[in-house]
């Protein structure tokens, strides 16, 4: 049986006619978690924006397959419906949406994406609540505006919270533990070993260790100058903490 989830061959990618990623090649398998580490500039979230499909970035050479699908050739919406999901490094505020308006069309949107009927007022709201306990958000987030007036640890938070609403196949964290106190890394690190199963990956994008401590990896990568350099086991975080990226 075929249980690679991801496989990116080759990849390229520009953005305004100045290339980030050199030749990116990448496989990961159901089960396992990801890391990808590298200094600033390396093409780290330009990665994660591609696999999204964000419209500013253009892939210019290679290939990206998703559960045997072509990811190249799927919208933005058709990726999100077919099971990948992208925590974003610097949540997004939304003015005069409140949580629970945004969830409501997100899952219903994928549901109809997935052939399945919009689900009724009370399981949806039934599933929030559950979420939203799941990851220790106060139920009166429900009816706040989406990130608006958030603290960093809430926005992180917040992002799990619709991961969890989601449930993706494919997670791909981009810093996430940026700004983060502990307490909150904590959170967020539980809600991602929570939601792991079998049948998922996880690609975690961090400059740091310590969230490594909490989500520990399967497989760790370095990328410098758009390219994976090295590739190893868990063990690679503690050389990069030891020697830097320089010397590696």
């Amino acid at each position: 049986m075929n249980d690679i989830l991801l496989k990116i061959e080759g990849l390229r990618a520009s953005v305004e006619d100045k290339e980030i990623l050199k030749g990116v090649d990448l496989t990961i398998r159901k089960g396992e978690i990801h890391a990808v580490m590298g200094p600033n500039g390396a093409g780290k979230s330009t990665l994660s924006a591609v696999l999204a499909g964000k419209p500013q970035f253009t892939v210019t050479a290679g290939s990206i397959e998703f559960l045997g699908q072509d990811l190249l050739a799927m919208s933005p919406e058709e990726r999100a419906w077919a099971g990948i999901f992208l925590s974003f490094q610097y949540p997004v505020e939304i003015p005069g949406v409140t949580i629970t308006n945004f969830m409501k069309t997100a899952v219903n949107s994928h549901r109809t994406g997935k052939g399945l009927e919009p689900l009724k007022a009370g399981d949806f709201l039934k599933l929030m609540r559950e979420k939203m306990a799941f990851v220790q958000m106060k139920p009166e987030f429900a009816k706040r505006e989406v990130n608006v007036g958030f603290s960093g640890g809430e926005k992180k938070r917040n992002e799990i919270f619709q991961m969890a609403m989601l449930d993706p196949t494919l997670a791909i964290l981009d810093e996430t533990d940026s700004g983060l106190d502990v307490d909150a890394l904590r959170i967020v690190a539980n809600g991602v070993n929570s939601l792991h199963t079998p049948e998922k990956a996880a690609i975690v994008i961090t400059h740091y260790q310590r969230l490594l401590e909490y989500i520990v990896p399967d497989v760790v990568h370095v990328l410098k100058d758009g390219k994976i350099v090295k590739t190893a086991g868990k063990e690679l975080v503690a050389e990069i903490e030891e020697k830097g990226y320089d010397n590696l």
